[in-house]
């Protein structure tokens, strides 16, 4: 199952069986509003704290997703998710909630391919015969720890990012016919020294740079052999260093379609978003929503999604540390290609 270096072949392909996408009013507004299982009109969810609202929305698109796979939480073997809070306190919390098995992750906002690839990974070793992934995020909680209160109405600047309120869910099961989850890439951390959290998308860029080199050399083939390469949430910021670094390691991205996760949610000349969209629930919710709603008609046969993350904390920042980041690779193929 080991392809090259760093990445997993799924020769039993996967399937995704049930999948589920939950936001907030504001993502609601955007352009792929149409693509999301259910649209909040209260960013508070009817909770007393950004924290619990988070979690709700976890536990909402979770049970969605079990729901749309048709089985039951007890038929779940396994729950492998994470979100931005400390200690991940929203997955931990809703799986208190859900009662699966929990294998609780970090891998900031890289979490959601993070959770696919691994819950693939279980489902094709026959270690589970089904497996829940998931990623949360909510702008409040999240700008709240990592930069400042949404309330406090500080000025950010334009390389600053606007963190997605909301979180996508998946069932991984052995049989079915629905998308299939092919091969996986985990990525290696890179630091190129950056210290600015308020420009995620400087820092993330190389990370993603380096996954999709290493999927590629991996399974020998080029970016043609995708319909689409998304990443998670670079934004216009991070997305434009990403396509000069592909120019300069002479990966021929041309061949294929490539786009941004963090630049598809949100309209900008509606929304006031800086760079773009981040969080969690960014790659989360585009990949579980709206790509697998274009694989479904068709539009798409093969995808891969490179979920970005940066690794910093509260303390590593006021420790003067920079921010390594981090991104996963997870292919998917439309039930079309399974054999």
């Amino acid at each position: 199952m080991l392809k090259g270096h760093q990445s997993w072949l799924f020769e039993n392909k996967p399937t995704i069986a049930g999948r589920a996408a939950v936001v907030g009013p504001f993502e609601g507004q955007g352009p792929l509003a149409n693509d999301f299982d259910i649209i909040h009109g209260d960013i508070r969810l009817g909770q007393d704290s950004w924290e619990k609202a988070e979690r709700t929305l976890l536990e909402e698109a979770s049970k969605l997703a079990v729901e749309n796979a048709g089985l039951t939480q007890e038929q779940i073997n396994f729950y492998i998710g994470g979100d931005l809070m400390n200690q991940v306190i929203s997955t931990s919390f809703a799986a208190r909630t859900l009662t699966i098995p929990y294998i609780g992750i970090f891998g900031a906002c890289s979490t959601s391919m993070e959770s696919l690839a691994l819950a693939a990974n279980l489902v094709n070793s026959r270690s589970a015969k089904y497996a829940l992934a998931s990623a949360c995020s909510h702008n409040a909680s999240v700008e709240k720890q990592f930069r400042y209160p949404t309330e406090y109405g500080s000025q950010k600047p334009p390389t600053a990012q606007y963190t997605v309120t909301g979180a996508g869910a998946s069932v991984i099961s052995q049989k079915g016919d629905g998308p299939c989850v092919t091969s996986a890439t985990i990525g290696r951390v890179i630091d190129m020294g950056i210290t600015d959290p308020f420009n995620m998308g400087a820092a993330m860029a190389p990370a993603a740079v380096d996954t999709i080199q290493a999927h590629l050399r991996d399974f020998r083939i080029e970016p043609g052999h995708y319909d689409l390469i998304v990443t998670g949430d670079l934004s216009k910021v991070g997305y434009e260093i990403a396509c000069d670094l592909f120019k300069k390691h002479k990966v021929p991205m041309q061949q294929t379609e490539y786009k941004d996760c963090g630049m598809m949610i949100y309209d900008y000349e509606k929304q006031s978003v800086q760079a773009g969209a981040s969080g969690c629930a960014c790659s989360a919710v585009v990949t579980y929503g709206h790509l697998l709603n274009r694989m479904r008609k068709g539009e798409l046969k093969r995808l891969l999604v490179v979920a970005t993350g940066a690794l910093l904390s509260p303390l590593s920042f006021q420790q003067g540390e920079s921010i390594p980041c981090i991104a996963h690779a997870v292919s998917i193929e439309s039930g079309a290609e399974r054999k």
